[in-house]
């Protein structure tokens, strides 16, 4: 299960731990979901102006955000075959949001990234939270991967 990693910032620096960590996370969220370990997900670590003319394009919202998915197969159905390779599509982060955003939900950077992860991941395996009922569901999935990984508030 490839998940291939880029810095496109220089504000936060990006340690080992914290690629690793997305890794971990990227791959118990597609686990979970019952993909594939040979499907590929990219995740894109960005800084605010990037992630900003991102949104400003891809959904006419001219500010940065934390996070956006990129779904390569939005829609489709995953392959039936267990090992065929699949590419799932990018996740693109803002690393400096999620450093402002731990702060404001008191707490750590890494389960910031961690929870953007999950929802990015999320996102790309087709669900969304443009209802109540989506939300509810979404929320449910993102709290039961950070547990599966022991990772809290």
């Amino acid at each position: 299960m490839p998940v291939l990693t880029s810095n496109l910032q220089e504000e936060i620096s990006l340690e080992e731990s914290l690629i690793l960590l997305v890794e971990k996370v990227v791959k118990e969220t597609l686990k979970l979901e019952g993909y594939s370990t040979e499907a590929e997900v990219g995740v894109i670590f960005v800084d605010d102006n990037y992630i900003k003319s991102l949104n400003a394009e891809y959904r006419g919202i001219d500010k940065p955000t934390d996070v956006l998915s990129f779904a390569l197969n939005e829609g489709e159905e995953m392959p039936e075959e267990e090992d065929a390779e699949e590419l799932l599509g990018d996740i693109v982060m803002s690393l400096p949001t999620a450093q402002r955003q731990a702060q404001e939900y008191e707490h750590s950077f890494e389960r910031e990234v961690a929870f953007l992860t999950v929802h990015g991941s999320l996102h790309l395996l087709g669900y969304d939270h443009q209802t109540e009922e989506e939300r509810q569901l979404m929320r449910e999935k993102e709290e039961a991967i950070l547990n599966a990984l022991k990772i809290t508030r």
